[in-house]
Parts: C-alpha cells; sequence; structure tokens
C-alpha cells in the first residue's frame, strides 16, 4: 500500500473518530438546552454533565490531528480549503470558543442561564453545519480563481440544494448519535427517566437521519455525477449502512440491548463515511486535488505517518483510561463521584 493511501486512512480514522465523540458532545449540548426550555432539565441535565466534565477537553484532539495531516500530508489541501473555509472556519473557531467558556463557567452557573446554554446548544448544532461546508466543497464546482488566488462561491453555496442537504445531514446525524449514545448512558447509570426521555428522542431522530441520507445521496448526483456512479458501485457497503441503522434502531424499538445498538449505530456510520470516502477517489476536491497527484514528497509522507503512529500511541491509551476512570466506571456513571 503506498504512503499516501496509508495517510489517507489515517486522516479517515481521525475525522470518522471526531464525528463520533463530537458528534454526542455537540447534540448532549443542544438536548442540555431543549430539556431546559421544556422544564425536563432536572431529568436530562446531571446526566450529560457527568459524561461531559471528563470529555469535552478530548473532543476537538481528533480534527486537530485531521486538519493539521491534511495541510502537511496534502499542501494543496491546506491552499484550497484554507481560502473557502476561511469565513466558516471562523465561524467554528468563534463557536468552539462559546463553548470553552460555558464548561469554564459552569460552576459558576452557567448551565443554569437560558443565554449561556441556548449558545451552548445552538453552537452545538452550528459548528457540524459549518464543518460539513468542508465537504460540500470538496465535490467541486464552488470554488472560482481569480488573480492567482482561490475565493469561495459564497452565492452557488447559499443557493445549492445539495449544500443545504448536506448541513441538513450533519445536523439530524449529531443529534441521531448523541440520542443513541446518551441512552445507553442512562441506562448504564440506572437513571430510567433519563432513559425513556432519551430513548424517545434516539426514536424520533431515526426518521430525519434516513431521510436526510437519502436526500444528500439525490442530490450528490446532479452536483457531482462522477463521484455519485463510484458510490454506486460501491453499493454493499451503504446497504450494511442500512442494516445496521435498522438494527440499532430495532434495539432501540424492544428497549434492550442499548450498548450493541449504539455499536450499530458506530457501523452505519463507518461504512457510509467509507463508502463516501472511497467513492470520492481520486480526488480530494474535485477536478483541483488528486490524491496521489498531489501528495507531498515520500520522505516527508513517512514522516508524517510516524507522527500519526505516535499520535495514536498517546491518544488511544489516554481516551481508554478516561473511559475506565469516569465514562464507564459503574460508581460515576451512577453519579456516586
Amino acid at each position: 500500500m503506498s504512503y499516501e493511501i496509508l495517510g489517507l486512512s489515517a486522516l479517515w480514522f481521525f475525522l470518522f473518530a471526531y464525528l463520533i465523540i463530537a458528534s454526542i458532545d455537540f447534540g448532549a449540548g443542544f438536548f442540555a438546552y431543549y430539556a431546559l426550555q421544556t422544564k425536563k432539565d432536572h431529568i436530562l441535565n446531571r446526566l450529560i454533565a457527568r459524561y461531559l466534565s471528563p470529555v469535552w477537553e478530548i473532543t476537538n484532539v481528533f480534527f486537530i490531528f485531521f486538519f493539521y495531516g491534511l495541510a502537511f500530508f496534502f499542501p494543496d489541501a491546506g491552499y484550497y480549503f484554507g481560502s473557502a473555509m476561511l469565513i466558516p472556519g471562523s465561524i467554528v473557531l468563534l463557536l468552539i470558543g462559546i463553548r470553552g467558556s460555558f464548561y469554564a463557567f459552569e460552576n459558576y452557573g452557567s448551565r443554569k442561564s437560558k443565554l449561556y446554554t441556548f449558545l451552548y446548544g445552538a453552537s452545538g448544532l452550528f459548528i457540524p453545519a459549518a464543518i460539513a461546508t468542508g465537504l460540500t466543497i470538496s465535490e467541486g464546482g464552488f470554488l472560482r480563481h481569480e488573480n492567482g488566488s482561490v475565493y469561495l462561491r459564497y452565492k452557488e453555496l447559499l443557493t445549492n440544494p445539495f449544500s443545504w442537504a448536506v448541513v441538513f445531514l450533519a445536523v439530524v446525524s449529531v443529534l441521531y448519535i448523541s440520542a443513541h449514545f446518551l441512552t445507553y448512558y442512562a441506562n448504564k447509570a440506572g437513571d430510567e427517566p433519563a432513559r425513556k426521555l432519551l430513548r424517545s428522542y434516539a426514536l424520533f431522530w431515526a426518521a430525519p437521519q434516513i431521510i436526510a441520507s437519502l436526500t444528500a445521496f439525490i442530490f450528490i448526483s446532479r452536483q457531482n455525477p462522477a463521484h455519485y456512479n463510484n458510490m454506486l458501485d460501491l453499493w454493499w457497503m451503504f446497504g450494511l449502512s442500512v442494516l445496521f441503522f435498522l438494527i440499532g434502531i430495532y434495539l432501540v424499538y424492544r428497549e434492550s440491548h442499548y450498548g450493541l445498538s449504539f455499536i450499530c449505530v458506530m457501523l452505519q456510520f463507518f461504512f457510509a463515511l467509507l463508502g463516501y470516502g472511497i467513492g470520492h477517489m481520486p480526488y480530494l476536491l474535485y477536478n483541483e486535488i488528486q490524491v496521489t497527484a498531489d501528495a507531498t514528497l515520500p520522505a516527508m509522507g513517512t514522516a508524517l505517518l510516524i507522527a500519526f503512529a505516535g499520535g495514536l500511541l498517546m491518544l488511544i491509551p489516554s481516551l481508554i483510561l478516561v473511559m475506565r476512570m469516569f465514562l464507564f466506571d459503574a460508581e460515576y456513571v451512577k453519579g456516586k463521584k
């Protein structure tokens, strides 16, 4: 396997890990605000706080690995996406700052403030929506070259149905993933009222999730027929994704095996993202950046792969330690620590 494919595989892993972990975090923020508005915060917010307290600082590590890995492994990607994502990226940084201030001041009452909780919940939806712009741009047709610089065609972006389909899919996926994990977490904590409420959220967001996926799939056929045809050749991956979606929803509906249900959710997105990524080959950015042609030099690529491996060797044990000490520790989950 070439170093370009190895590097791209590592980047894909970081993106997938960020998709799952960040979705739980972002969705929890929305559910915390919604619970406050519907007078159900006494049911959910203690459970959500037990999950977020040890995890929120880790969430962005995967995205940092992905972002810098993409920029260094494919230098042209840093130039094109950096220019195109200047405004969306700035919005993301601002919203991350807002979330950080919420975490920093939660012990001083920010969790009970409707304004702070609104900003916390809204940022959890706007961040994935802004990041999803990068996937939209990667399909081609949204950039223009002028005087040696690259600019994003904002009018085309904001009026393109495919762009909004991707945003819709990103937001719905965040809520769907988060509801499933928090249902499992509430069940493990023995918190029956929270489990029942979160189970209803997981079932509710199942229909929008499949509708959003099909909508994005349909519109990509118009935006990028070549990518669409490549994904059709990988139909079995998307078939497995749908199968795990059905199994996960069935288990939640039957109120059993919530841990297995969440594993099915992860496998659902694993195969969907894998099929999307393989179908995107050989381009990172259609008509601009090719994986093999625009990768960094072999020596630099090898050094980056070693750095990726070293980062994972430090990151994965840290995550396992956090999970064992906090997330899946029986006493901590039940609020006894």
